[in-house]
């Protein structure tokens, strides 16, 4: 550990919180993992946790805890990791471990800043977009499936200069941008994962075979265009994600051509990014809810608030929650017999 390093708590062990910490703690950090599992903490604690891939292979030993009360002293950071709906009860359980100027960030992948702030207050919330994939293979066991970037900002978008020091720190987990829309950027991380992780909870395959069938790269195009389409009713203008993929120009046409276009770029993402597993179909392995109202529900809700049709998003809602109360199967049958409206080109 590096001398006068910052203190970092970590709340969740999975997939990215897992890695993260690792990362943060490989790094020098101070990092304290929170497990919920007393045994997983242990083996943290005295064995370290296992990553692999494509951020190489190691066993980082660091702190662990079974719960957020077994925490001791105040952090410099927060990063709670857990699902979007257990994110107010992680961050009031967390309060008597913060200070005043306390950054606490929120890793999940929906739009979860307003949930943050009511509890921990707008000054210490901190969004962020995590733009690299990861899979858990075992409790412990975590496989950093693809590199890529963090986005963060505050919702204030002030320019805070504790982001600096913060990112100095997240730059060894991946490297990191400091914005001043954050909300822009959480809801284009949105659309992708309104993509990936939704219709891989429906069809159980991975990216790469997902993104070779026909009837799932026509979801992922209707689910796009219905999520600028109530981008442009609350007036957020999206980025694009990663700094890649521009979902305006990747809508942009109605033609054979374009269409031809687009089935060729997603079945590139789709390659480059094959082994790819969906983090919903991995909840639903486990026998756990999905946070689709965080996905597809939001884009469906905020659409109906604006009068906006979202009928492919509220379908995909719909079928999820069917498969986490049992009355439906993952199947790639549930990607067919979804009504997608016909094409209105994007200007």
């Amino acid at each position: 550990m590096q001398k006068n390093a910052p203190r970092f708590v970590v709340v969740g062990p999975g997939a990215i919180g897992g890695a993260t910490a690792a990362l943060l703690a490989r790094a020098g950090n101070d990092v304290t993992l929170v497990c919920k599992d007393p045994q997983l903490a242990a083996r943290v604690s005295k064995e370290g946790l296992r990553i692999r891939g494509a951020r190489g292979d190691a066993s980082v030993r660091m702190p662990a805890v079974a719960a957020i009360e077994g925490l001791a002293g105040d952090f410099d950071y927060a990063l709670i990791a857990v699902k979007a709906p257990d994110l107010p009860d992680a961050a009031r359980r967390l309060l008597p471990f913060l200070r005043p100027d306390t950054l606490v960030v929120s890793m999940q992948n929906g739009i979860c800043v307003d949930a943050l702030a009511a509890v921990v207050g707008e000054a210490r919330t901190v969004g962020c977009v995590v733009g690299w994939g990861s899979t858990m293979l075992a409790p412990g066991d975590i496989d950093v499936t693809s590199t890529g970037e963090l986005v963060i900002g505050t919702a204030a978008g002030d320019g805070d200069e504790r982001l600096q020091t913060l990112k100095k720190s997240l730059d060894s987990v991946a490297s990191t941008l400091i914005v001043n829309d954050i909300l822009c950027h959480l809801y284009s991380k949105l659309i992708i994962n309104s993509c990936i992780t939704s219709v891989g909870a429906l069809c159980g395959l991975p990216m790469g075979r997902m993104l070779g069938r026909r009837d799932a790269r026509s979801l992922f195009v209707a689910i796009m265009r219905e999520a600028i389409a109530v981008a442009d009713a609350i007036g957020l203008a999206v980025p694009a994600y990663g700094g890649r993929l521009d979902y305006y120009a990747f809508l942009r046409g109605s033609g054979p051509l374009a269409a031809l276009r687009r089935s060729v770029l997603l079945r590139l993402i789709g390659f480059k990014y094959r082994r790819l597993r969906s983090s919903s179909l991995q909840s639903l392995e486990r026998g756990r809810k999905t946070e689709i109202d965080y996905f597809n529900g939001y884009i469906a809700c905020r659409g109906k608030d604006k009068g906006v049709p979202t009928p492919v998003n509220t379908a995909i809602v719909a079928r999820v929650k069917e498969i986490e109360a049992g009355t439906r199967t993952i199947s790639t049958e549930n990607l067919a017999g979804v009504d997608i409206p016909p094409v209105i080109p994007v200007p």
